[in-house]
């Protein structure tokens, strides 16, 4: 069973919950991480994501998780978004083993690392997003007993405002180092909106903060989704979601913009890139997918 169809297109003022617009793409991606969690060796395991899924009754992911496929095509969404989670979560290990114990998560979404992750004592998370998704987020695992393992504060807030002011007003010290992952907005953002979103991580940040951003597609041609979809049935397993009405074509060159303002960017890695650090070897299907999407996955400190 199909979902309704949430492609509509955006304004620039739009807002939405879990189970419309931009939000049913967090609970989409929360739907492949679940997936991924039931292969037999997960890059990365989020035990947490499939209760996103039960909470929201959504009839076409309830039904993903309730016969899971096995094909290298049928995986290839869930395997690549275990990639991404993966990436994310070894960011933030190494910041803290680097001493930093302030952590920011920019459009949290469905994100659970305040609760999965191993934080040292006096970690404090803050996950950004919109109000309506955080208080899915707390309230399905606040209903499963789950417990976070760092100091976990949820700031309400739209990225497209100035949403330095309600982070500062929830404890976050600009004065001491930080760690910012920025998974899979940006092309949810226009490049205004994007400028806007890493000038004020910049200015948040003193020398030593750490920035991660990624996403499995910098970019999206759907016709070229299409035909991969027609040649792998299996791959599609987005429920009719089309991604393409959801983005923008502007964008920031997240590697420049920081390299330009004193951080000092890895080399850029992609998806195939990561799945080999990993030890495995991307299927012809992940490389296709990459083919189009040209996922990018990047790293910086600032000095």
């Amino acid at each position: 069973m199909s979902p309704p169809d949430y492609g509509s297109l955006r304004s620039d003022d739009d807002h939405w919950d879990i189970v419309s617009s931009v939000g049913y793409t967090a609970l989409l991606v929360a739907g492949w991480r679940a997936l991924h969690a039931a292969d037999p060796e997960p890059v990365a395991r989020d035990e947490y994501a499939e209760y996103f899924i039960h909470a929201s009754a959504d009839p076409y992911l309830t039904g993903l998780l309730g016969g899971p496929g096995t094909s290298e095509d049928e995986t290839a969404f869930p395997r690549l978004y275990g990639v991404q989670t993966r990436f994310f979560d070894d960011f933030f290990a190494s910041a803290t083993q680097a001493g930093i114990r302030q952590a920011v998560i920019v459009a949290a979404g469905l994100d659970s690392r305040a609760y999965r992750l191993e934080w040292p004592a006096g970690t404090t998370v803050y996950e950004v997003d919109l109000p309506k998704v955080l208080d899915f987020k707390t309230r399905v695992l606040g209903e499963r007993g789950a417990m976070p393992k760092a100091h976990r504060v949820a700031v309400a807030a739209d990225l497209r405002t100035d949403w330095a002011v309600p982070l500062t007003k929830a404890g976050f010290d600009p004065q001491r180092p930080s760690a910012w992952s920025v998974e899979g907005v940006l092309p949810y953002l226009t490049g205004d909106a994007q400028h806007q979103l890493f000038a004020r991580i910049d200015g948040l940040s003193t020398p030593t903060s750490r920035v991660a951003v990624g996403a499995l597609g910098s970019r999206l041609d759907h016709e070229r989704l299409t035909a991969l979809e027609s040649a792998h049935p299996g791959v599609d397993m987005s429920g009719g979601v089309d991604f393409s009405a959801l983005t923008y074509d502007d964008k920031t060159n997240p590697d420049q913009w920081l390299a330009e303002r004193g951080w000092a960017v890895e080399p850029v890695r992609s998806t195939l890139e990561l799945q080999t650090s990993y030890g495995r070897t991307p299927p012809d299907v992940d490389v296709a997918i990459d083919s189009f999407m040209h996922s990018q996955y990047i790293t910086a400190v600032k000095e």
